[in-house]
């Protein structure tokens, strides 16, 4: 099925398109911009979302061509893609990040020093395929791919049962890797307190570009409010993502996604998870401190901090016996490694722990 603007499933009865005048890219919300929806703690937004690949300049910025080449059909490729590529939208090729994000969200109540909490309700896919890319001075290898002139991207298509997604062993070859998908949306956040609009790229305190593959159908992101309404944002929708996402992007792929934005007030944020500094989710089975840093070492170390802190906060556990658990049972897994600023995510078990104080 094809999910163009207003028609299929669509969730909550609060709906944002993904018509040009819904969308910043390459730039996230900041203090400045007026929220295009604004809604009560508690209440389910459904976002149509779009992905760059397709979309920027260095593939055509002309979706319709670009995805006949791969063999889609006019009729398959989104209309706000087309309608945001043609459009006047400012975006600055390589000065400009490629995300395309909606514009923000009014949470009524939510002031600096609560939480947002953004729990992902569902994801839906808006088209049967995807593209995964590699451009030169970008991803875990700069210098060695891609080995040509230009801008690699792989075309993948999901399989009838839209489990899985397939490409090729070898250009043009009938043999094919097939991988599940896990729909999660890159780009979760709130705006900044400043007045000029960040990066679309770099993750931070905001949450943003944090491309971590767990936020799945049923995961919450907690992230420090930073200004009045919160401004809440989504975008950079993919389908799968390996950790490190290595290769510079993942499986990049719209999607209708639809997010229960709920409001933590401070005391009860601190009771619950302590002082937060950064972002922290919350998965059915793990907690999930992050660590961001350009170093990824001191991305690695920034995690650990905050889950040591956690565990206290939560748990009352001492610090040098948390460091210890940590170390013996909890995973620490690379989210990025592409995004300047680098991440590390933490799934620490809820089961091996007693209720929370």
């Amino acid at each position: 099925m094809i999910l163009q603007s207003a028609t299929g499933p669509i969730r909550s009865k609060h709906y944002l398109t993904a018509e040009t005048d819904h969308l910043l890219w390459g730039r996230l919300p900041s203090a400045a911009d007026e929220p295009v929806l604004t809604v009560d703690p508690g209440t389910e937004v459904t976002f149509d979302t779009i992905s760059h690949e397709g979309v920027l300049e260095d593939q055509g910025r002309d979706p319709r061509a670009f995805f006949a080449r791969h063999g889609v059909e006019a009729e398959e490729v989104l209309d706000d893609a087309v309608a945001l590529a043609a459009s006047a939208t400012p975006h600055v090729f390589g000065v400009d990040g490629p995300h395309v994000v909606s514009r923000p969200v009014h949470v009524s109540g939510a002031r600096p020093g609560d939480l947002l909490a953004m729990t992902v309700l569902e994801t839906l896919p808006r088209v049967p395929y995807g593209v995964i890319s590699n451009r030169h001075g970008k991803g875990a290898l700069p210098g060695e791919y891609p080995a040509g002139e230009h801008t690699v991207s792989v075309f993948s298509r999901l399989t009838a049962d839209g489990r899985h997604a397939t490409l090729p062993l070898v250009e043009g070859g009938e043999q094919v890797v097939r991988y599940p998908i896990a729909p999660f949306l890159g780009v979760m956040g709130v705006a900044t307190a400043a007045r000029e609009r960040p990066h679309s790229v770099p993750p931070g305190a905001h949450g943003g570009n944090l491309d971590i593959n767990l936020l799945t159908v049923g995961a919450t992101l907690y992230l420090p409010v930073q200004v009045a309404g919160a401004l809440a944002y989504v975008g950079d929708p993919h389908f799968a993502q390996g950790g490190g996402e290595v290769s510079l992007t993942a499986l990049e792929a719209p999607l209708r996604a639809t997010v229960r934005l709920d409001v933590v007030g401070r005391e009860e944020a601190v009771r619950r998870f302590g002082e937060l500094a950064g972002p922290l989710a919350e998965t059915a089975e793990h907690l999930v401190p992050t660590g961001l840093d350009p170093d990824l070492d001191v991305a690695m170390q920034n995690c650990v901090r905050a889950a040591i802190a956690l565990l206290g906060a939560r748990y009352g556990m001492a610090p040098h016996l948390a460091y210890a658990y940590l170390s013996a049972a909890t995973d620490f897994d690379i989210s990025q490694v592409v995004d300047v600023v680098k991440g590390v995510h933490a799934r620490i078990r809820t089961s091996d722990l007693p209720a929370p104080r």
